[in-house]
C-alpha cells in the first residue's frame, strides 16, 4: 500500500509501501478496501487501485506494522547508534558539514547524511568520542 504517512524520513528514502493487507472488496472500477490491522484505525480503509502494489511474497521486503512501533501521530522514532563520517561541503557563501550516521530501524541498520548541527542538537552524546 502505498500511502500518505511518514514514517521518519521525507522524499525517497521514506518507506514507499506498508503491509501486505487483505482485500475485503472492489469499490468501483478504481479502489479497493482492505482489511487494515486496529494500529491504522486512523486511516480511511479504500484506496486507488494506483496506490496498492501486488505482494510479491519476499519476506525480507516486507515490513511488518509491529515492528514499525506506530504512535498515535502515525510515526516512530529511530535510534541514532553511531557517527561514522564527517563531510563539509563548500557551496558558493558557506560550507555545510554533514555527518554520516548509523541508525538503528526495525532491526535494519541503515545509514544517511545529516547536518551536523541538528545531530548535535539531538543527540550530542554521539560526538563525545
Amino acid at each position: 500500500m502505498k500511502g500518505f504517512m511518514r514514517f521518519g524520513k521525507k522524499g525517497k528514502l521514506s518507506p514507499r509501501y506498508v503491509g501486505p493487507y487483505k482485500i475485503i472488496r472492489r469499490i468501483g472500477r478504481v479502489a479497493y478496501e482492505l482489511d487494515l490491522p486496529s494500529e491504522l484505525e486512523a486511516v480511511h480503509p479504500v484506496f486507488h487501485v494506483s496506490l496498492l502494489r501486488k505482494c510479491i511474497g519476499d519476506p525480507s521486503r516486507i515490513m511488518p506494522i509491529d515492528d514499525i512501533n506506530v504512535a498515535e501521530d502515525l510515526s516512530y522514532a529511530k535510534v541514532p547508534v553511531a557517527i561514522l563520517d564527517l563531510r563539509v561541503r563548500n557551496l558558493r557563501t558557506k560550507e555545510v558539514a554533514s555527518v554520516k550516521v548509523l541508525w538503528r530501524n526495525n532491526n535494519i541498520e541503515e545509514m544517511t547524511w545529516e547536518a551536523e548541527e541538528e545531530m548535535r542538537k539531538k543527540d550530542p552524546h554521539l560526538f563525545m568520542t
